[in-house]
């Protein structure tokens, strides 16, 4: 059997979109399962045991005419491979359209009625009910194909590699880290980096035994020379780290605090303990995995916006009015229990 699952984008949703590899693996391990996928995301995927190939993709590159070639070069090798089920789980006109080009014996989407991509599809997986976690609704096309839904897999497996190689770059082994994600694509979705800042703090002064990790990429790096600016203990790794290695570091780390963003789902994938900080966003759909109750969201009229601009009058007040003292006070709750 030859599978194509169609999730190309972004971190968070192709973390929170894996369970259904595995499952899918679980039930058919004699099949070859490929993946279309956001070429600066392939990293993630790259060499996966699960998988018996990475199909990358620029997005950028699709308006441009000159790129139609290459692009309709790739569609026809999908074709080739005459795949038994294509599984769209990005579910927009752009993978609804490559489900439909791939030609494969059975498509299969989820009802999301934006870009009518339903259309595509030789059977939809009907909505749940609006409180549905985005990780249960991917998993709502399994069902329909004579697949068990259960717990048992391994999210992201460990690159042992790559592990070794962070432990001796970094002496990760000589000193306990609490890993701090200060960026996120939304603005509106960033607890304040000053905030972290005097947080980290409160931390030096309570865990003696802690260092702190700064994760972030290339366009978090003011974020993260502001937060280490709060002490000697601060490694300030924005942009310094591929996708496998931020992957491991999590791993490696006692905790994460995190807003919502792509590397908080790594977190939950992993099982590394999170503390969350959220504002516009609804965690019920897209919070940490596992670990909901570990979620901070004030209790506001505007919350959750599930806009990426704040209208209110009080600008961010979702998140500027969490205090660095109640996030403290959250980080030691969770790590007495982990």
């Amino acid at each position: 059997m030859k599978i194509l699952i169609l999730k190309p984008s972004s971190l968070g949703d192709v973390v929170q979109a894996l369970p259904v590899l595995r499952l899918l693996k679980r039930r058919f391990p004699q099949s070859q399962i490929y993946w279309w996928i956001e070429a600066g995301l392939a990293p993630l995927l790259e060499g996966d045991p699960d998988l018996a190939g990475v199909i990358p993709f620029d997005r950028r590159r699709w308006g441009q005419p000159a790129n139609w070639l290459a692009i309709w070069r790739s569609i026809l090798w999908m074709r080739a491979q005459d795949f038994d089920w294509v599984i769209d789980l990005q579910c927009l006109l752009r993978s609804g359209t490559v489900a439909w080009l791939a030609k494969g014996k059975l498509s299969i989407g989820l009802d999301e009625p934006r870009e009518g991509a339903r259309g595509f599809y030789d059977i939809i997986a009907r909505r749940p009910p609006s409180s549905r976690h985005a990780v249960d609704w991917y998993q709502r096309v399994l069902p329909l194909l004579d697949v068990p839904v259960h717990r048992d897999f391994t999210w992201l497996p460990a690159r042992p590699e790559i592990a070794a190689a962070l432990r001796k770059k970094w002496s990760m082994d000589q000193t306990r880290w609490l890993a701090l994600q200060p960026g996120a694509r939304w603005l509106n979705k960033r607890w304040p980096a000053a905030f972290f800042a005097e947080l980290i703090q409160r931390l030096a002064a309570g865990f003696p035994d802690y260092q702190f990790a700064i994760l972030g990429g290339d366009e978090d790096k003011p974020l993260g020379r502001t937060v280490a600016g709060a002490g000697d203990r601060c490694l300030d790794l924005t942009g310094q780290l591929s996708l496998p290695e931020m992957v491991e570091w999590i791993r490696l780390c006692k905790l994460m605090v995190t807003n919502d963003t792509g590397p908080m789902h790594v977190a939950a994938a992993l099982g590394t303990p999170v503390v969350g900080l959220f504002g516009p966003t609804e965690p019920c759909k897209t919070g940490p995995y596992g670990q909901l109750k570990h979620v901070l969201q004030l209790d506001l009229p505007c919350v959750p916006c599930l806009s990426d601009r704040c209208a209110s009058p009080r600008p961010l007040e979702c998140l500027r009015a969490l205090s660095p003292a109640a996030v403290f006070q959250a980080i030691q709750r969770r790590l007495a229990e982990a």
